[in-house]
């Protein structure tokens, strides 16, 4: 017996996945923040703090692999559209209080469908590379919180996330 799909936007009406058709959606001018942190030791903060690492700048490598993965988001999630991104930020900030390094991705694009998914790949790809770049010094670096700050544009209207830290 086949499941009634109807309010699936990502099924057909026989429950086979397909891509949802944009075409008559119009083009807006698109916007999507999102956040993640690496949790790091006292090692790789102090590597960071010397600029001493021997595979090079983490963070300078990971900004661009993040730049770089929000370009790939279509080839890496299944059902998400190809985009013209028009524009990809990737801000970096040492938090040495709470020994943990936050990337924040902004994408902008002109088109049919949000850049969500691009921005929370943008960050995912900074914080893997992050990892990657210092887990000769720290293995237990933890990666937490990717998440949404913020969205503009579409008819699903404007998202802020509560500020918190």
């Amino acid at each position: 017996m086949k499941k009634d799909n109807s309010d699936l936007t990502h099924f057909n009406h026989d429950g086979a996945p397909r891509m949802v058709d944009v075409t008559d959606k119009p083009i807006t001018a698109r916007l999507a923040v999102a956040r993640g942190f690496v949790l790091v030791g006292p090692e790789a903060m102090a590597v960071l703090e010397d600029k001493e690492n021997a595979k090079g700048d983490p963070i300078v490598t990971s900004e661009l692999a993040g730049i770089m993965g929000a370009k790939q988001t279509s080839r890496l999630i299944p059902l998400c559209h190809p985009l013209p991104i028009d524009g990809v930020d990737i801000e970096t900030h040492i938090d040495t209080q709470h020994n943990r390094i936050c990337f924040i991705a902004s994408v902008k694009t002109s088109g049919r469908t949000g850049v969500e998914m691009e921005a929370l790949i943008a960050v995912s790809i900074a914080c893997l590379t992050f990892y990657d770049m210092l887990k000769a010094v720290d293995k237990k670096m933890t990666i937490s919180s990717i998440e949404l700050l913020e969205k503009s544009g579409g008819a699903s209207g404007d998202f802020k996330r509560d500020s918190r830290q």
